[in-house]
């Protein structure tokens, strides 16, 4: 991030114009010091970076190189490692600081620094301890040249080795320069980029890219692998960055006519991976590449992979863009063993395993990228390009079923690796979590928001074929809401919608994209693009018109998750017999069955009554759609309703007919109890905030009015009873699967409380319909 001044001064005197100058420029400084670390916001244009240059070094500048190693959870993160005198060594936390670990970064050839991490945070390294007590400023071209003890002089322990964490980002133009060629197969792959370009007029039709040459950019250049010391191990590594699951064979002959035709340009050397790498930067470089007089290399071509694309991912042809996701995917044979839930997009959650008919999570203790990518195999992605920890993608319920889990790398599935069955303890708010790679499937560029006042927030416009080209328009907004909102915002890349608009006037987008190009839009919110949900195709319509009205949402990279705790509902179920004229209020609110119209005063409604704890999992609080200023009053019960539907109680019979129901509306949504070490933050008495925080429950007792179902017509038998949270979608949630509880209940008509029994609570079970 860069600070310029201008500066427009009308003064008398030079002198004190000068003076002015300098306290500005002072003041100024002090600003860009204090802003400088915060950076553009997503989604806006970054300044351009400075190309890279290779570092001019002194003759007496001691030799190193560096690589990140020991228990990583990213794979430009990890414990600093420094390649010295035939050995390598590690970095003491003494004295280090932002600026030096800006140097170690940036001599790896990331952009910047993020943080860094003191005391083995990535567990102890070996060998010698070559840095200790660094002082670097930060613009230093190798670590070597910053200040410290001298290389080698330490009195630390290895409980004291640093570690850091890289940007994502490259430096553009960046070369590995090895300064140690005799031992150049220690060292880690730095390179700017990495790609699969496809080279068959087939694969480059097909979304996604599924086979061609391998690829590095160096020095701002790509250049292609001599294949001389390729394995499949290192296609496999190559296949999981991109996505995929897994490699396969391809036709080596027609690449061999291709680059009989074509020169390659060759990279300078080959690549040894040991296939569990969740990066290319992981693996280690491989021997100088020979290459011949006449541009060959000692193998003679250049490297090829060819991967399989998971079972959700079919290629196809580009034209049209036509769906190249697979919603409905083939079930498995059997149950599934492992999911993925409370992510925002595709590839992304909060790890649950299956065990016993119950699902249940997995401990963070010891949880890595190895750990993580088996998981993202599994599931038919790539590898996995984060391990996330703390239950960072909201809190399970039920069971902790795994902890300290240890994989090889090469297994099919997370419950084959080895676990501590031993250790107990883990609460939910250590619940393991995953991001892992998918295709790129191009789906991003067909969507934008237009007019907000941030990359969060705008118009919703769409880019669609008319008449032979490409145009950007509007959606209608015509039962536009959470669910398409939710599309988008997963669309985008932008976590979960927050607010789903049906005027957007406040937010002039494109004026050449006010006409409507799609219309009828009806999303089940699970879609990887907004294409793939029901719409009315070429034929539109659009009573409202585009411009103005049409379709917009807000972003957030977090969303609340509300989860009901069954055994609550299973232990305080009782029934009541309850005298028509004491429901008069129950009444007004439509809490009671269609038929209580015709009940006279003195008769008496048979009400199945119990308790509803409902729970906060996710990472924001959840707050009722409307504001306090649009809250319905209600005079009978003195309160009022933030959200008219909160929850629905419903009694079906064991084919699917609803046969009794109630609903509660949210006249007191606030934070009855919170877990240890979390305050209560939403009270609504006195018109106070309603909602419930992170980490926090509402409590409906048995004993409020409506918290019923009116089963004063039911006969008696076996039934389904069913509980939804949230029913409408009115707020945006990060799941929405633990919405619903339901249980197998009998009824024998009569009043007493063993005449309803629950057979199987089904609430985060398995359920077989």
């Amino acid at each position: 991030m860069s600070c310029s001044l201008f500066l427009c001064l009308s003064v008398s005197s030079k002198m004190t114009a000068a003076h002015i100058l300098l306290v500005l420029l002072a003041l100024l400084q002090l600003t860009c010091g204090q802003y400088e670390h915060l950076g553009y916001p997503p989604g806006y244009p970054e300044p351009e970076q400075e190309q890279y240059t290779p570092p001019q070094l002194a003759p007496d500048t001691p030799r190193i190189q560096l690589r990140l190693a020991g228990d990583k959870r990213k794979h430009n993160e990890g414990r600093v490692e420094v390649f010295y005198n035939g050995e390598w060594g590690t970095v003491c936390d003494d004295d280090f600081n932002i600026h030096s670990a800006q140097v170690v970064c940036r001599e790896l050839g990331y952009l910047e620094a993020v943080s860094w991490s003191p005391s083995s945070k990535y567990g102890k390294g070996e060998g010698p301890i070559w840095f200790d007590n660094l002082h670097c400023t930060g613009k230093e071209k190798t670590l070597a040249l910053c200040p410290s003890n001298g290389i080698g002089v330490s009195d630390c322990k290895h409980s004291e080795d640093v570690g850091v964490v890289c940007s994502d980002r490259r430096i553009p133009g960046f070369k590995f320069v090895n300064t140690l060629p005799n031992h150049v197969e220690n060292m880690d792959i730095q390179v700017e980029d990495v790609r699969i370009r496809a080279i068959l007029s087939s694969y480059r039709k097909r979304i996604p890219v599924t086979e061609g040459y391998v690829e590095v950019k160096d020095g701002g250049k790509w250049k292609q692998i001599c294949s001389s010391d390729w394995t499949e191990l290192n296609s496999r590594v190559i296949c999981g960055m991109f996505g995929f699951p897994g490699e396969r064979k391809y036709n080596a002959r027609v690449y061999k006519m291709f680059a009989r035709r074509r020169k390659p340009s060759y990279w300078d050397f080959s690549v040894n991976c040991t296939g569990t790498e969740a990066h290319l930067s992981s693996c280690k470089l491989g021997q100088v590449t020979s290459v011949k007089s006449n541009g060959t290399c000692s193998g003679g071509l250049p490297v090829v992979v060819s991967c399989v694309p998971g079972r959700a991912f079919a290629p196809t042809p580009m034209t049209g863009f036509r769906k190249a996701f697979r919603q409905e995917v083939k079930k498995q044979k059997g149950q599934p063993l492992v999911r993925l839930r409370g992510g925002a997009i595709v590839g992304e959650g909060r790890v649950e395993v299956l065990k016993n008919g119950e699902w249940g999570t997995i401990c963070d203790d010891n949880w890595n990228l190895l750990s993580a990518t088996v998981v993202c195999r599994e599931l038919g992605f790539g590898t996995a390009k984060e391990a996330l920890s703390g239950g960072r993608l909201g809190q399970g319920m039920g069971p902790v079923h795994m902890n300290e889990v240890q994989c090889s790398g090469f297994e099919k599935s997370i419950t084959e690796c080895y676990f501590n069955k031993e250790s107990l303890g883990c609460s939910h708010e250590e619940d393991a979590a995953v991001r892992c790679n998918v295709p790129a499937m191009g789906f991003q560029e067909r969507l934008r928001l237009s007019g907000g006042r941030n990359p969060y927030e705008g118009r919703v416009e769409v880019l669609v074929e008319r008449n032979g080209s490409l145009v950007w328009g509007t959606v209608c907004s015509e039962g536009w809401g959470t669910m398409e909102a939710m599309v988008v915002c997963r669309q985008l890349g932008l976590g979960f919608a927050s607010s789903a608009f049906q005027e957007t006037w406040y937010w002039p987008g494109e004026v050449s994209a006010d006409g409507v190009v799609m219309s009828g839009v009806r999303c089940s919110g699970t879609e990887m693009s907004l294409s793939h949900c029901l719409h009315h195709g070429d034929h539109l319509t659009c009573n409202k018109g585009g411009g103005r009205n049409a379709a917009g949402v807000s972003c957030s990279e977090t969303a609340p998750d509300l989860v009901l705790n069954p055994q609550v509902v299973e232990q305080t179920t009782y029934m009541e017999d309850r005298p028509m004229f004491m429901l008069q209020c129950a009444y007004e609110e439509n809490c009671l069955s269609s038929t209580s119209s015709q009940a006279p005063a003195n008769s008496y409604r048979r009400l199945l009554r119990f308790s509803s704890q409902i729970h906060n999992n996710g990472q924001s609080d959840f707050r009722p759609k409307a504001g306090r200023h649009s809250w319905v009053w209600h005079d009978c019960h003195r309160h009022y309703h933030s959200m008219e539907v909160f929850t629905v109680y419903d009694l079906f019979s064991l084919n699917g007919t609803k046969v009794a129901e109630g609903h509660k509306a949210s006249f007191c949504l606030e934070d009855s109890e919170c877990d240890e070490g979390i305050e209560k933050v939403y009270e609504c008495a006195n018109f106070g905030e309603q909602g419930i925080t992170v980490g926090c429950w509402d409590t409906y007792r048995h004993d409020i009015d409506c918290q019923w179902i009116d089963i004063t017509e039911l006969k008696p038998g076996d039934y389904i009873f069913q509980i939804v949270i949230n029913p409408n979608y009115e707020v945006p949630e990060s799941d929405y699967t633990n919405n619903i509880m339901k249980c197998r209940c009998r009824y024998d008509g009569h009043r007493e409380k063993k005449s309803l029994t629950f057979p199987g609570l089904l609430n985060n079970q398995v359920t077989h319909r």
